[in-house]
């Protein structure tokens, strides 16, 4: 099971919101490249990028800082991008940039249109992430809850062609208070492509509960607030990862 570390980018630096309230950023790196590298001389096996200005704004606000990470990343390990992404033209310059996988969000629920159309224009590179409370889908930064179940709305993009979910808990990210297991689990049971989990993860206790269902069809966890603070060792943490895998 991959461990993703995430670099959320608002106004050029390296920053982690609490449950997704742009007002509660703390400002962990001002230069993100050189966060990049950290992880991964941590061990890292993939990147999580949000243009946390971009998914406010509709449109991507921090290209200097993704190019920045880009450039220092090279072809060592695949990097994913979300916030903000609109638009087809929008998404193939990201993958020209660099950007192996596209992360559609808010404008996948109000416009799914458009990502079957990303699905179709640029196949195996379209991940959707699906932010939700009580099994509900939450868009706009988790502003506003539609009546969408986050089940029967991931099995109609899973035939879109997605390639995975990226499904978190708007309850518990930014809280260090655990994933939420058996959500995603459920999820992952409902699905044939894989589901990447997001919100909450604290400690190696949380790390060795995803491994323990990692077969249902989890394939990767993102982690933030608690790798930035030193309540959990990203290398420690993907060693015990992959200790699971190889049971």
């Amino acid at each position: 099971m991959l461990l993703i570390p995430a670099i959320d980018l608002k106004d050029g630096h390296c920053v982690r919101l609490k449950q997704g309230v742009m007002e509660d950023a703390t400002v962990f790196s001002e230069d993100p490249a050189a966060m990049a590298r950290h992880w991964i001389e941590q061990g890292a096996r993939r990147l999580h990028l949000v243009d946390l200005n971009g998914a406010f704004a509709g449109k991507p606000k921090n290209e200097s800082a993704i190019k920045a990470i880009l450039k220092e990343v090279g072809d060592e390990i695949p990097v994913q991008l979300g916030g903000g992404i609109r638009d087809l033209d929008t998404i193939e310059r990201c993958l020209d940039d660099g950007i192996r996988y596209i992360i559609i969000g808010t404008a996948a629920v109000k416009n799914p249109g458009f990502l079957h159309d990303a699905c179709v224009a640029f196949p195996g590179h379209i991940i959707v992430g699906l932010d939700a409370k009580d099994g509900k889908v939450a868009v706009d930064g988790w502003s506003k809850m539609t009546g969408h179940d986050v089940i029967d709305l991931a099995r109609k993009f899973e035939d879109y062609g997605v390639e995975a979910v990226i499904y978190t808990d708007i309850g518990r990210d930014g809280m260090l208070t655990g994933p939420n297991i058996d959500a995603t689990v459920k999820l992952a049971r409902a699905l044939r492509i894989p589901v990447i989990a997001s919100g909450g993860i604290s400690s190696l206790d949380d790390i060795e509960a995803l491994c323990a269902v990692a077969e249902e069809g989890i394939m990767g966890a993102i982690t933030g607030r608690a790798i930035y603070e030193g309540k959990l060792d990203f290398r420690a943490a993907q060693a015990e990862a992959d200790k699971c895998a190889a049971q």
